[in-house]
Order: C-alpha cells, then sequence, then structure tokens
C-alpha cells in the first residue's frame, strides 16, 4: 500500500480577482469570528504580496504575519493600514438580525 502525498493548500494563489477579495473580506466580516476576519485578511495580503502590503501600510511584515494569522488579533491600526494599502475601505451596515 502506497503512502497518501498531500500538499498544503493556500488560498492566497486562487485569490486572482478583485471580486475574490471582496467576496472573501465580507463573507468572514459577516461571519463575526476574529479568527476568520484575521485569517481572510491575511490570506488576501498574501495573495497581493506581503512586502508590498507591509510596505504600503507601513506595518512590518513580521507583524503582519503574526497578526493576520487564524490565532491573530490585528489592531485597528493594522486592519485599516492593510485594508488601505489594497485600495479597500470598511463599511457598515444594519445587521439582518434583530436585537433583542
Amino acid at each position: 500500500m502506497t503512502k497518501l502525498q498531500t500538499t498544503p493548500f493556500d488560498a492566497a494563489k486562487y485569490i486572482t480577482e478583485p471580486g475574490h477579495v471582496i467576496e472573501l473580506l465580507n463573507d468572514a466580516l459577516e461571519s463575526g469570528d476574529a479568527g476568520y476576519i484575521a485569517n481572510a485578511l491575511g490570506v488576501v495580503a498574501r495573495s497581493e504580496g506581503m512586502t508590498m502590503i507591509a510596505e504600503k501600510s507601513g506595518v512590518k511584515r513580521q507583524a503582519l504575519y503574526r497578526s493576520l494569522s487564524e490565532d491573530g488579533n490585528p489592531t485597528l491600526e493594522t486592519l485599516l493600514g492593510v485594508l488601505g494599502a489594497m485600495n479597500l475601505q470598511l463599511a457598515v451596515k444594519e445587521s439582518d438580525a434583530k436585537a433583542a
């Protein structure tokens, strides 16, 4: 019996269109899951090039990798810097859920 060979999956390789970026980030934001949001932002940043994002956002590359991981907790400054580096901005809308 042969061993199953696997390769790591990197979603950043498949983010090739601006619409993909927006769809992934909106899905993450709508989930309300901080880990998913940080990870999705990291995937998008890697798809654009982490070095370029670091330069444009003014955040060190290593700090981006740390804060934009699934276990990361980016500051608002980092979040806005990364989005700005990608010519994106946050928007607020009313939640579909009714307040109790």
